[in-house]
């Protein structure tokens, strides 16, 4: 593959549109400069970002683990899992109002950027409203449906309502984000999630433990902790955008923007659809996985919770230089420079297999004290949790190959063919493979079913990127 030019086999090169004039590079600039440099600043403050917000999810497990047992640990895994399920349409949303906010950016209309950013964050809010509504009263139905075991299933309910009703702020959260990350800006969400996390850490063992004065409120504590640290984050966001006057900031007339209307919108649900399915793909192929593990027995679905810990560290790399290529090819493309998206797309593969390669030795290499922090060295669910992570974890930086390749992508607004991709990849390839083997290797299945998948996922990505006609799904 020729990575210094992203043009498919059978395509020529489109015309280049005559560049805007040469103006002052301004701050969140992404098309300018040394690409490894810039990639590096900004995508690692999102890696740092990224990590702490899994951290945050891993400290929560550990104190939950802790102290109110592996049945609580099972618990958070399954309301996790639906909790994802119902915000992936949100992120879907985002990431195309990242794209497009990004493209305008790059172009210098800002004020074109502002309308994006507002139709995306009013849209998601009004849509995460919805869900956290339907999340609440379908609960139940949902944990059942998912066949989670009876002894963590009151404490799932629990816990999964208290976030199901917080859904509103966690997205808008988000949505700021992603459009600040849009307009160049890594570093105002990094602080706002430092902020966060110092706080739920600080929060939650006291809301579920209830010290003095503070109300005893269990696995539903936990849940609360992060809705409160997450609102504490949001206003932070918010505060300094304001405070320093950065690009996506809305004052008088223009906070009108935050009604969705327009092409802005338009483009926002008609790229954010196919985004947010494949979102919903990786999600509902995980609610299967679950309910599949489940069957297991406790043991193992608390040591494929612990499992899910470690994973989400290892997606973390590919997830934050994946997002950094989509907002610089974005910006490029609204710079008219086609040239420099081929070059940002090698060393970002180079960049993201790299760190990932050596997170996975790591995890690999130091699994027992590293599943002990959410099992204990002694819990019967540590030999099943040692197992999954010899055979699972090299999936996960095969499979990372395709969110940098997706990301480029993206930027282009080609979005259907990945959705086909990540399809089939998920369902005929690891759901496949899982009902062929089981009746051959019984619960092995489970695990084998990720290197499987993954594999073939990345084997259709490459050739789409080798020889699809993704180019032509850029305008601007």
């Amino acid at each position: 593959m020729n990575e210094a030019s992203p043009i498919p086999a059978g395509e020529t090169e489109p015309e280049e549109a005559p560049p805007p004039p040469q103006m002052a590079r301004m701050k969140g600039d992404l098309t300018q400069g040394p690409i490894l440099k810039t990639l590096l600043l900004f995508s690692v403050p999102m890696l740092i970002s990224n990590v702490l917000q899994t951290l945050n999810g891993s400290v929560n497990a550990i104190w939950v683990g802790r102290l109110l047992g592996e049945s609580a640990l099972a618990a958070t895994a399954n309301a996790n899992i639906i909790m994802f399920l119902m915000i992936a349409l949100v992120f879907g949303f985002g990431m195309a109002t990242t794209v497009r906010v990004g493209q305008h950016f790059g172009a210098r209309q800002i004020d074109a950027a502002r309308r994006t950013f507002g139709s995306g964050v009013g849209f998601c809010t009004l849509l995460a409203v919805i869900c956290g509504l339907g999340g609440w009263f379908g609960a139940d139905s949902l944990l059942h449906t998912l066949g989670t075991p009876e002894a963590s299933r009151i404490e799932a309910l629990a816990y999964l309502r208290v976030i199901f009703v917080t859904l509103p702020l966690g997205s808008l959260s988000l949505m700021v984000s992603m459009g600040m990350r849009g307009a160049g800006d890594s570093k105002t969400p990094l602080y706002a999630m430092i902020l966060t996390v110092a706080l739920d850490v600080i929060l939650n063992p006291l809301l579920i433990i209830g010290p003095g004065p503070v109300p005893s409120l269990g696995i539903a504590g936990s849940a609360l902790s992060t809705a409160f640290a997450n609102f504490a984050g949001l206003l932070f966001q918010v505060w300094r955008i304001y405070r320093q006057d950065l690009p996506m900031r809305l004052r008088g007339a223009e906070l009108g923007y935050l009604i969705p209307r327009g092409s802005e919108l338009k483009y926002v649900i008609l790229k954010g659809l196919p985004m947010g399915a494949q979102m919903l793909l990786v999600s509902s192929a995980g609610l299967i996985m679950v309910s599949l593990v489940n069957k297991e027995g406790l043991h193992s679905a608390a040591a494929y919770g612990a499992s899910l810990q470690l994973w989400n560290y290892l997606q973390m790399p590919a997830f934050s230089i994946g997002s950094a290529v989509s907002a610089m090819v974005a910006q490029s493309l609204g710079a008219h420079d086609h040239k420099r998206v081929g070059k940002v797309t090698g060393i970002g593969l180079v960049t993201n297999l790299a760190m990932s390669l050596v997170l996975a030795a790591l995890i690999v290499l130091f699994d027992h004290p590293l599943l002990a922090l959410f099992l204990g060295g002694n819990s019967p669910a540590m030999p099943i949790a040692q197992n999954i992570q010899v055979i699972c974890t090299a999936s996960f930086v095969i499979v990372s190959i395709t969110m940098i390749l997706t990301g480029t992508m993206r930027a282009y607004g080609a979005v259907v063919a990945p959705l086909v991709i990540m399809f089939l990849g998920l369902y005929p390839g690891r759901l496949g493979f899982y009902f062929l083997a089981y009746p051959l290797i019984g619960s092995q299945a489970l695990w084998w079913s990720y290197p499987v998948g993954s594999t073939l996922t990345v084997a259709m990505t490459v050739g789409y990127y080798r020889w699809g006609k993704w180019r032509a799904a850029f305008d601007l």
